[in-house]
C-alpha cells in the first residue's frame, strides 16, 4: 500500500450500518481486497485521529449477474467494521 488513502476508500452508510454506530460505536469501511486488520487500523487512527478498538472484516465474494445473453460477475469487496474506543467518534456527513 502506497498510502493511508488507498487502504480505506469510503464509509458504507445503510441502515444497518447506522444503528451499529448508535449502539456499538462502531463504524463501517469499505477497504482495499489486500489490506490486513493492523494496516486498517492504522489508516483510521492516522486519517481521523481517533483510537480503534478492534477491527473486523468481512470479503464478500462476487455475484454473477446476467444482463440478456450476457453473463458476468460484480467486482469483489473487502468491508471493515472498526469498533472505536469510548470517547472517540467519526462525524460522516
Amino acid at each position: 500500500m502506497n498510502s493511508y488513502r488507498d487502504i480505506i476508500k469510503g464509509p458504507i452508510i445503510t441502515e444497518k450500518t447506522s444503528t451499529l454506530k448508535q449502539n456499538e460505536n462502531s463504524i463501517t469501511f469499505s477497504v482495499d481486497v489486500k489490506a490486513n486488520k493492523v494496516q486498517i487500523k492504522q489508516a483510521i487512527e492516522k486519517i481521523f485521529n481517533v483510537k480503534v478498538e478492534s477491527v473486523n472484516t468481512i470479503n464478500v465474494r462476487p455475484k454473477k449477474k446476467r444482463v440478456g445473453r450476457y453473463v458476468g460477475q460484480t467486482n469483489k469487496v473487502k468491508k471493515a467494521i472498526v469498533k472505536l474506543k469510548e470517547g472517540s467518534s467519526i462525524e460522516l456527513n
